[in-house]
C-alpha cells in the first residue's frame, strides 16, 4: 500500500487531462499553483507523456465507467491523503437535429458527458466530505440558448447544471463547492472538425459577439479560478466563457 506524502500543495484530479482544455489547465495548476495532479483519460500515451512532463500521476481508462472514476479518486487519496479538487473535461461534441440522431448517439452523448460528470460528483463528494474541496464540471453555451442541431449535448449539458445546482446545495455543509464552466465554441482538437474548417470558423466567430473563438487558456482560467480556494465563497454558479454568445445578441 501506498503510504500517503500529505502534501501541502493542492491536490487535484483533473479527467480528459489530454485533451486541449484539460491539458491546458493542468499546465496552469503546476506553474500557478504548484498543484500536484492526478490525470485521467483513454489516451493513454499522451496523458503519461503529460503525467511525465509535469511530475503527476496518470491512470488509463473510460470515464463513462464509473469504477474507474471511484479508482481515480482513490488513487489520488492513497498517493497525497486526500484530494482538494476535481474537474471532469471528458466530454464530446453532436451538432445534429433530433430526427436525424440515432439512439445510440444520443445514449453514447449522455454518457460521455453527463454519466461522467454524476460519477465525478459522487466519487468526489466521497472523498472531499471531511475536508471540503471544489468539484467543477464542463457544460456549454448551448445548453444556455438555443442554437439548432444541438439538441443531444445541449440536453446533456443542461443535464449537468441540474446535477452541479443540486449537488452544490446538498454538499455546502460539508463545503464542497460545486460550479460549471460553459464555454463556447473553443479550437481543441475535439472541435477541429469545425474550427479548421474555413466556412464553419468564420459562421461561428460571427455568431460570438467578441468575434472570435475560445482558445483552451480561456477556459482554464475559469476553471482555475473555481479550484481556487481564494474564491471558497463561491458555489453553485454556472459561469459562460463564451465570447458572450449565450447572451448577447449583435445589431442585425
Amino acid at each position: 500500500m501506498t503510504i500517503p506524502d500529505f502534501n501541502p500543495m493542492p491536490v487535484h484530479i483533473v479527467l480528459g487531462a489530454s485533451g486541449g482544455i484539460g491539458s491546458a489547465l493542468c499546465k496552469r495548476l503546476v506553474k500557478n499553483h504548484g498543484a500536484s495532479l492526478v490525470l485521467g483519460g483513454r489516451r493513454a500515451d499522451t496523458l503519461d507523456a503529460l503525467a511525465s512532463e509535469l511530475n503527476g500521476h496518470a491512470l488509463h481508462g473510460d470515464a463513462t465507467d464509473p469504477d474507474y472514476v471511484n479508482r481515480l479518486v482513490e488513487r489520488a487519496k492513497e498517493l497525497h491523503g486526500r484530494v482538494d479538487g476535481l474537474v471532469n473535461c471528458v466530454g464530446s461534441v453532436l451538432l445534429k437535429p433530433a430526427h436525424l440522431t440515432t439512439f445510440e448517439e444520443f445514449n453514447q452523448t449522455i454518457a460521455t458527458n453527463l454519466t461522467t460528470a454524476f460519477s465525478c460528483v459522487r466519487a468526489g463528494a466521497n472523498a472531499m466530505r471531511e475536508s471540503g474541496g471544489s468539484i467543477v464540471l464542463l457544460g456549454t453555451a448551448a445548453s444556455l440558448i438555443g442554437l439548432s442541431n444541438h439538441e443531444a449535448i445541449a440536453a446533456a449539458k443542461a443535464g449537468i447544471t441540474g446535477l452541479a445546482l443540486s449537488a452544490a446545495a446538498t454538499y455546502a455543509s460539508r463545503n464542497i463547492r460545486v460550479n460549471v464552466v460553459a464555454p463556447g465554441l473553443t479550437r481543441t482538437p475535439l472541435t477541429a472538425r469545425l474550427t479548421q474548417n474555413e466556412a464553419s470558423a468564420k459562421a461561428s466567430m460571427a455568431m460570438h459577439p467578441l468575434g472570435r473563438l475560445g482558445e483552451p487558456d480561456d477556459v482554464a482560467r475559469a476553471i482555475e479560478f473555481f479550484l481556487d480556494p481564494c474564491n471558497s465563497w463561491i458555489t453553485g454558479q454556472v459561469l459562460a466563457v463564451d465570447g458572450g454568445l449565450s447572451t448577447l445578441k449583435l445589431k442585425g
